[in-house]
């Protein structure tokens, strides 16, 4: 089958309007795409549609900071706070937000507005947000943190992140099928996302400027991803011959940093950017209504880059990326964790309690040997489509439990962060404290 076949297949199963996906391997680049872009137009998506690839974003972002470095202009190791005097938690070092474990709350979604301080009124509301743990301590996903970053680029530029990112990563690699601002992206194939279980449009097309540099605007093709992952696969030179990092730079960037709780294998992270132990980097991402996978084997010259607009796209993910990748390379992409057959029993007294983050709570009760676990979404998250439920989890390893029924063909897992025999944190990617 090839790859728009099995794009179109998976797409038709997995309820998802559209999606495009570009794929670097033996030396060329192959690109299909399905649907369109926005169901209440009917746009046909193209390989050169755009979408919101969210958090693909703090590579680019991480890479910025990587150029800081190599110009004498920051020390990973030194406090924020230098730079941003006026950032509360000025004590974090520029690595510690790197890799997120500055410790503060980091779903911070607040719009300082669209001028060119954004970033800078954005650093400022920092003050009224919770510490989480203390620096260092504990590896806990912070939107926030790469925001402090942009506006670390930014003050240190001379500039607005856009206008760096533009001049120092999105020109020299080449890239074309870009935008970071919604007047950009008009002029392209634009993706709408799709939420809820009718696929509805989602009428707040663009998250606020401020959460730029953590993902919330950045709209790319699949291949600019591949072709951005190609040169860090390169040690920092793009594929059209500029260079982009220092191949030490790179290095940084890809050497773990800090482990993250979780089932195994687990994952491991760099200067912002995901590792995995079978042999891939990259990063995952999101916005309301879309979603974009994108990962690279520099040992095997492979990349590949998917992004939807709706719909399973777990499902999309098992259908197409895990065979492509397989049948590219031979690398076993490990799938993900399923309950065992005959859980053991647990007594789940350490774990009951609610715990709370800025856009999520959880109250956690015992139940039948493992755990009931109710979700309870903020109003962020009930705008974007996700409603309350409660879900079963039976243990799978360690402090690590999982639910019984699975979620758009995923079974969620969450791992507790245990002090002196009790949970003081549910870890689900974030760290989230009990109360």
């Amino acid at each position: 089958m090839d790859l728009k076949d099995r794009l179109d297949e998976a797409a038709r199963r997995h309820g998802v309007p559209g999606a495009a996906i570009a794929v670097w391997t033996d030396g060329e680049l192959r690109e299909a795409a399905t649907g369109v872009v926005n169901r209440a137009t009917g746009v046909e998506t193209t390989p050169d549609s755009v979408f919101q690839v969210g958090s693909t974003t703090k590579v680019w972002t991480a890479a910025l900071v990587m150029q800081l470095v190599e110009d004498g202009l920051v020390d990973l190791d030194r406090p924020v706070g230098d730079h941003l005097p006026g950032f509360a938690y000025g004590e974090v070092t520029v690595r510690q937000l790197l890799t997120h474990t500055g410790g503060f709350d980091g779903d911070v979604f607040e719009d300082t507005g669209r001028g060119d301080g954004c970033l800078d009124r954005y650093v400022e509301h920092l003050r009224t947000v919770a510490r989480v743990h203390e620096p260092g301590a504990l590896f806990s996903y912070c939107n926030a943190g790469f925001c402090v970053l942009g506006a670390l680029v930014a003050r240190l530029r001379g500039t607005t992140w856009e206008q760096a990112m533009r001049d120092r990563l999105l020109g020299p690699l080449g890239a074309t099928q870009a935008a970071l601002f919604g007047e950009e992206a008009v002029l392209f194939r634009a993706s709408a996302g799709h939420v809820g279980p009718g696929n509805d449009v989602y009428r707040q097309w663009q998250m606020p400027r401020s959460n730029a540099p953590a993902g919330s605007t950045m709209c790319l093709a699949p291949r600019e991803l591949v072709a951005f992952g190609r040169a860090l696969a390169a040690g920092g030179a793009a594929p059209g011959g500029a260079r982009l990092l220092s191949a030490e730079s790179v290095a940084a960037m890809l050497t773990p940093q800090v482990d993250v709780p979780g089932p195994p294998p687990g994952e491991r992270w760099g200067l912002g950017v995901t590792l995995h132990d079978w042999g891939a980097f990259g990063h995952d991402g999101g916005t309301p209504g879309q979603s974009t996978y994108w990962h690279m084997l520099p040992e095997h010259d492979f990349g590949i880059a998917i992004s939807a607009n709706g719909g399973a796209f777990d499902g999309l993910l098992a259908d197409v990326v895990r065979p492509v990748i397989e049948e590219a390379t031979g690398v076993a992409v490990p799938p993900p964790p399923v309950p065992p057959g005959d859980p053991r029993s647990v007594d789940g007294s350490p774990y009951a309690g609610r715990y709370e983050g800025p856009q999520m709570a959880y109250e956690v009760t015992p139940a039948g040997g493992g755990l009931d676990i109710a979700l309870l979404p903020g109003e962020l998250m009930a705008g974007m489509g996700v409603a309350p439920r409660t879900a079963r989890y039976v243990p799978l390893a360690g402090d690590t439990f999982i639910a019984t029924e699975s979620q758009d063909g995923r079974h969620e897992t969450v791992t507790f962060v245990m002090r002196d025999g009790r949970a003081a944190y549910l870890h689900n990617g974030r760290a989230v404290p009990r109360v």
